[in-house]
């Protein structure tokens, strides 16, 4: 017993208090590879709640720096990172397997290359821990895939052995550097030159404005290559950081950027001075293949923000449990139920978007028939409210803490930080919810949503007849409304119609999950989303109640804890 009043959830395994973990990746696991996992998954838990948690404080406290010459005046652009940063490092890449088990077998045992959704549901824990490294490992995958799908086969042959390496030593990290001060969001404002070299590679010139993960073994580049105007002239190029004789390329890092969040993780400024790199894919349709790599990295950034909430919950539940307050529990006074409640909606919320969106991937990737439309949108739908109610959850937990929770020791703080970049990084609020009235107009998406959104409601847990009418009608405004925008050209309404279709996605997704073994709480947190996420609402009304129903309080409970 603690001689303490302030609770401290350190040590706690994230995957055994959290109740749905193990029945939600079973829902979506195939049976033998939950079984092989499940001993993988309690001990990403542990070391999440604990070591991990520990390594990632200490990164954060410690940012990587750069150093531009060595002793002797030799330009370098040496990136020295702690050694807490380093070992993590070695558990996500080498350990794990985050960044490689998408494309070949013999990660933590598996013969084969595993599911989008193992990855997810082991990423989904590590971020618990940490978000910074978590890019990294995001950008990695995502370059082995856009490598093996449009790369020549002797590039492919060459690197792709060097980004799925489980050997940390031989392993080159991946990096997307794309953004330049004068273009941003706008891709077609991309400066940066290429020039074709007479061996069949090419010279890049230009300043790449922030390069995450600046010092990359490899990174998947734009570039101009092509004097057609616009997105026509664009490629896209693979930029080792050594060349094949050994030596570095030519490029430098100027300075790396001291950011409000992920600070383990270093991002810095590149001039590219001629420095070579390979084709991949076609000349001129560089944004075309980036935005596969781009796509996977959105979705990445969406499970890590269903994470951060889930972390940022658990320590909430943790200290409404815990702490007394007036003679009683946090958690039995009805206004810190009704918060507590609100955030777990949020939290569910992504995780179902995170693996139905996961689901799709592999659909898609298999060549299921509307599967690719699917994943067109399902993608900037969690990028863009997942990411949001990141925002939220990990402030309002900060406040369950009290003023504990504005202190640097505790993790609320970087939890907070760390969710502010979800909405930033591959494309702002703005940008993701106008590519979902993209998705609509291009891509033809809409059918295939409101074809899955039906599919899951007719296999999963029926809805409550009182609820019947109310939820045929708030999906059919929210698919109408959605299919309004996109038609008549109101980009203005792109961010509510983006809100409308996520919530009725995760409505229909909670709704087949309740139908799953120890999920059927699922189907009241679909009610809630349609009470309070779709369905009108007075701000001056009544509160529903929901507070004091018996299944808040399974809801709000925590698994296996110290």
């Amino acid at each position: 017993m603690s001689d303490s009043p302030v609770p401290d959830a350190r040590g706690l395994n994230l995957y055994r208090a959290d109740p749905m973990a193990a029945p939600m990746f079973a829902a979506y696991l195939p049976g033998p590879l939950m079984a092989h996992l499940a001993p993988h998954f309690d001990r990403l838990g542990a070391l999440a709640g604990g070591r991990l948690d520990e390594l990632a404080g200490i990164a954060d406290r410690h940012p990587p720096t750069l150093s531009v010459r060595s002793r002797r005046g030799i330009d370098e652009s040496r990136i020295d990172k702690h050694p807490a940063y380093v070992e993590m490092e070695r558990l996500g890449f080498a350990d794990f397997g985050l960044a490689a088990l998408s494309h070949r077998g013999g990660v933590l045992g598996w013969p084969e290359p595993m599911p989008p959704a193992a990855k997810y549901a082991l990423t989904y824990l590590f971020v618990q821990a940490e978000f910074g490294l978590c890019c990294p490992i995001s950008m990695t995958d995502s370059l082995a895939r856009t490598l093996r799908r449009f790369g020549e086969p002797a590039l492919v042959e060459r690197y792709l052995p060097q980004v799925t390496a489980l050997d940390f030593d031989e392993l080159r990290q991946g990096a997307m550097f794309m953004t330049e001060q004068g273009a941003g969001s706008d891709v077609a404002a991309t400066a940066t030159l290429a020039q074709p070299l007479p061996d069949g590679s090419w010279a890049l010139t230009g300043d790449k404005w922030f390069c995450s993960n600046a010092d990359a073994g490899l990174a998947m580049v734009l570039a101009r290559s092509e004097e057609a105007p616009g997105m026509a002239g664009i490629s896209l190029f693979l930029l080792p950081r050594e060349l094949p004789d050994g030596s570095l390329n030519r490029y430098r890092i100027l300075r790396l950027k001291d950011k409000l969040g992920t600070r383990s993780m270093a991002s810095g400024e590149i001039r590219l001075e001629g420095a070579r790199a390979w084709l991949v894919g076609e000349r001129g349709r560089g944004f075309k293949h980036m935005a596969d790599m781009i796509n996977n990295s959105r979705l990445s950034n969406g499970v890590r923000a269903a994470g951060l909430m889930r972390r940022a919950l658990t320590e909430a539940l943790h200290v409404a449990h815990h702490r007394q307050a007036f003679g009683q529990p946090l958690a039995a006074l009805p206004l810190m139920r009704r918060q507590l409640l609100k955030m777990s909606v949020r939290a569910e919320q992504a995780r179902t978007m995170a693996f139905l969106t996961a689901q799709a991937l592999q659909r898609a990737d298999a060549g299921e028939p509307g599967a690719a439309a699917l994943a067109r949108i399902l993608t900037p739908l969690i990028k863009f409210r997942a990411c949001r109610d990141a925002r939220v959850v990990t402030g309002d937990a900060m406040e369950v803490r009290g003023g504990c929770g504005y202190i640097e020791e505790w993790s609320d703080p970087r939890l907070l930080r760390d969710a502010h970049l979800g909405s930033i990084w591959e494309g702002t609020s703005n940008i993701v919810a106008l590519d979902v009235l993209r998705a609509i107009r291009r891509e033809g998406s809409l059918p295939a949503l409101r074809d899955r959104v039906d599919r899951l409601l007719a296999d999963g847990a029926p809805v409550a007849p009182a609820l019947a009418v109310a939820q045929s009608q708030a999906l059919a405004r929210a698919f109408d409304f959605a299919d309004r925008a996109a038609r008549n050209g109101h980009d203005h309404l792109a961010r509510q119609a983006a809100s409308a279709l996520y919530h009725a996605v995760t409505l229909a997704g909670l709704r087949h999950e309740a139908a799953q073994p120890g999920l059927a709480l699922r189907a009241w947190l679909a009610d809630l989303v349609l009470a309070h996420r779709l369905g009108p609402r007075d701000p001056l009304a009544d509160d529903d109640g929901a507070h004091d129903d018996p299944r808040c309080a399974a809801l709000l409970a925590l698994g296996d804890t110290p």
